[in-house]
């Protein structure tokens, strides 16, 4: 569907039965290969996310994502954080991410702000992890949207089996 033109892309890691993304404001799946798929794939692009997953990124790195501009979606009027720009809905968040004229927008998470942007979403670049965890947050349901377009291996981290998958919107 993108927005404006601009191609509008989601890279998460999800639980393959559960769609299980998070827990307690962590990341569910913690495996390096797939925060690095991340960093390859947003890298350049504006990151739209949640204030929570902003700031659960900001404690475990110690900054904003480093290479993209971090576009923080709140409800609270009087939030700022350094290296990055605050926006008080997905509309102005896409403006604001707009502005830089970039070939693709990413959305980082959380589970509401996926299931905003959803229905602007051009691509899902998912990580299909072979688990059935539960979260206190999950990835919205995308399987009618959209059709797998690509599949990259079998991998394994620890005992955990898991697989990246893109899909393309078919709606």
């Amino acid at each position: 569907m993108s927005y404006r033109g601009i191609r509008v892309v989601i890279v998460a890691g999800i639980g393959l039965r559960t769609r299980a993304i998070g827990k307690d404001n962590q990341i569910l799946f913690h495996v390096s290969d797939d925060l690095k798929r991340f960093k390859e794939l947003s890298m350049g692009h504006p990151v739209i996310m949640g204030r929570k997953t902003f700031e659960s990124i900001v404690v475990a790195i110690g900054k904003p994502l480093p290479g993209r501009t971090n576009i923080v979606v709140t409800r609270d009027t009087s939030y700022t954080h350094e290296g990055a720009s605050v926006a008080h809905s997905l509309e102005e968040a896409f403006e604001l991410a707009a502005g830089e004229n970039p070939k693709e927008i990413h959305i980082g998470g959380g589970a509401e702000m996926y299931k905003m942007s959803l229905p602007y979403v051009d691509r899902l670049h998912l990580t299909l992890f072979d688990d059935d965890r539960t979260g206190d947050t999950v990835f919205p349901e995308y399987e009618n949207d959209f059709k797998e377009v690509a599949r990259h291996g079998r991998r394994d981290h620890n005992g955990l089996q898991y697989e990246w998958v893109d899909f393309e919107r078919t709606k």
